[in-house]
């Protein structure tokens, strides 16, 4: 089928890179506010389960324990674990850095799914529209100040985090045509959950019931939970389902496109020419990886 017949699901992996694109700002808010990361992540999947619970399939469990298995990992390398590596991350390394080396999942993804299978490999036209996106992400995340400051720990983890993003794609690419997008984002939430219990229970809540109560509180939570978890990720499985995995996971090359605009009309940051340009340079090789394709 050509990207003209995909089109809502281009749509769909667009719109979800948008969102999550300003999740960076709405985190940071109710960090500000007390939270920490791992309370926020449990409470916006808290929030996205709760939602998800009303419209997925009533069924429990998958057609065997090997399903099973592939779901609970799905639901650690695209949930807990993801975003407790990128956030600690962000804790002992520069957000430069780590948002630099998160964004190579792309680029995982795509030599990885290239050698196992030849249906997806790219040409050389898509691997220099590639290049070109990423080339851009580079100027965007430096935003102009190319500094470099090597954080071994950090960086690790920030390539962890990649890592375990990429881990997600492939085990949605092998899980993902059995059972309806529903279902299996009910159970990405449910394990994402559970794992990320056993982090919050060696620390002590650095938040109160009238933290929650605060409008800012409660509204970027509800923001977290049902449109940058529930809605987006029933539409990016949606979009890895019929875009295929190396696709969906080119327009990753986004997000800090979208960081950068949703921050600079949220808390002021300043756009340099050099971001300028490194937005061209994405919006160029997205379109050179997907024309005539």
């Amino acid at each position: 089928m050509t990207a003209h017949g995909n089109i809502r699901y281009h749509l769909a992996a667009l719109f979800t890179v948008a969102v999550w694109g300003t999740t960076f700002v709405a985190t940071k808010v109710l960090i500000v506010n007390g939270l920490t990361p791992s309370e926020i992540f449990f409470l916006r999947f808290a929030l996205a389960y709760a939602a998800i619970r009303l419209v997925a399939p009533r069924r429990l469990g998958a057609a065997s324990w090997r399903d099973e298995a592939w779901l609970a990992a799905a639901g650690i390398s695209g949930g807990s674990l993801y975003f407790l590596t990128e956030n600690v991350a962000l804790s002992c390394s520069a957000a430069s850095n780590v948002s630099l080396i998160v964004c190579t999942a792309p680029l995982w993804t795509a030599l990885i799914v290239s050698l196992r299978d030849r249906s997806e490999r790219m040409t050389r036209r898509q691997s220099l529209g590639v290049a070109a996106a990423f080339a851009g992400v580079v100027l965007v995340v430096f935003n102009g100040n190319f500094v470099l400051r090597l954080s071994p720990r950090g960086d690790l983890l920030a390539f962890a985090s990649a890592l375990s993003w990429v881990g997600y794609s492939l085990v949605m690419k092998r899980i993902g045509d059995r059972y309806p997008t529903l279902f299996i984002t009910r159970k990405i939430f449910f394990y994402g959950l559970l794992t990320i219990l056993p982090v919050l229970a060696v620390r002590q809540p650095a938040f109160d019931a009238a933290t929650l109560m605060r409008p800012v509180v409660w509204g970027n939570l509800l923001f977290l939970g049902l449109v940058a978890s529930m809605l987006c990720y029933v539409l990016w499985n949606t979009a890895l389902r019929h875009l295929g995995v190396v696709r969906a996971t080119n327009y990753g090359y986004l997000n800090p496109l979208t960081t950068m605009l949703a921050a600079s009309l949220c808390i002021g940051e300043r756009i340099t020419p050099v971001a300028m340009l490194g937005a061209a340079l994405i919006l160029a090789g997205m379109w050179q990886a997907e024309r005539n394709r």
